[in-house]
């Protein structure tokens, strides 16, 4: 696998391109989501540099994964977390999470592949799922909620 420089859009964008790769397809709920939330944007990257980054990935994992029982690539652990670890920054890891789990929920299945990536994730990055919002796309607050944080009433 080729490296990024850490915390980088690129980093980043590969570990949104693992996520839709999980599970071996890239549904079409997948792609609405990365587009209807503006994941790409919110990666720092343009629409035909994240389509590079995906390339580039689909080309390593060709390289260096290996097939799994019914023929799908897999990265093994050990190259997950080297992905994993291009990526230091606690809010920027929030970030991305929230966008593989969009990403792993667009379908309305999670395949065993898809869950374990999201273990994986959360246990690399020593985050707790609890503490994360339903999704990727921000919400804006308004009144005293928004100082305090605490959900609407």
């Amino acid at each position: 696998m080729r490296r990024y420089t850490n915390n980088s859009p690129e980093a980043g964008a590969r570990i949104v391109a693992l996520a839709l790769m999980a599970d071996g397809i890239v549904d079409r709920n997948e792609i609405l989501s990365v587009e209807r939330q503006n994941m790409v944007d919110r990666l720092g990257l343009d629409n035909e540099r994240f389509d590079a980054i995906y390339y580039e990935y689909c080309t390593d994992m060709l390289a260096s994964a290996k097939r799994n029982a019914s023929g799908l690539l897999e990265l093994d652990e050990r190259r997950t977390k080297a992905l994993l670890k291009e990526i230091s920054d606690a809010g920027l890891q929030r970030k991305i999470l929230r966008m593989m789990l969009d990403i792993v929920n667009a379908d309305y299945r999670l395949t065993a592949n898809e869950a374990t990536l999201i273990s994986q994730t959360l246990r690399h990055w020593e985050i707790d799922l609890h503490a994360l919002s339903e999704s990727s796309v921000p919400r804006h607050r308004s009144g005293s909620n928004a100082q305090t944080g605490a959900p609407p009433a």
